[in-house]
């Protein structure tokens, strides 16, 4: 009975300590907003970005953004990186769902690389030529 009671306790220490981490829901009006883009076929094998009104009323405006540094190149200070609502531990790319948007960021000045969440301010661009470069970026930012 002993043994049993043992197995029992070390199977659900195991079961905690294997649970993922969640984290804090980030979710703002502006990233509701940005959630509005979607991708609309306009012919064989060709997709295109659309902006609805209520997201193209943000273009040129500055705003803050609630998010995750996601490194675009090797460092310790990032002038440019992309921002997210979902922690890049939580692999954004992998698992069901769809893929949250992503901002990419140049900042006015390096910030440090971290885990945690951060706050930043910029203008918000909406990149509607249909170039293969980001949908969004958020220029001249700076943390807050």
């Amino acid at each position: 009975m002993k043994k049993l009671v043992f197995i029992a306790l070390l199977f659900i220490q195991f079961n905690l300590s294997a649970q993922v981490k969640v984290h804090k829901d980030l979710r703002t009006t502006n990233w509701n907003l940005i959630g509005l883009r979607y991708d609309k076929q306009v012919e064989k094998l060709k997709w295109v970005s659309v902006f609805p009104n209520e997201l193209m009323a943000l273009n040129n405006k500055v705003i803050e953004l609630p998010g995750y540094i996601y490194p675009t190149k090797a460092g310790m200070k990032f002038s440019e990186f992309m921002l997210s609502i979902v922690p890049i531990e939580s692999c954004p790319f992998c698992g069901t769902g769809d893929i949250p948007s992503m901002i990419e960021v140049k900042m006015t000045n390096p910030i440090p690389f971290t885990d945690k969440p951060i706050k930043i301010r910029g203008k918000f661009i909406i990149n509607t030529t249909g170039d293969n470069r980001s949908d969004f970026f958020l220029l001249d930012a700076k943390q807050i």
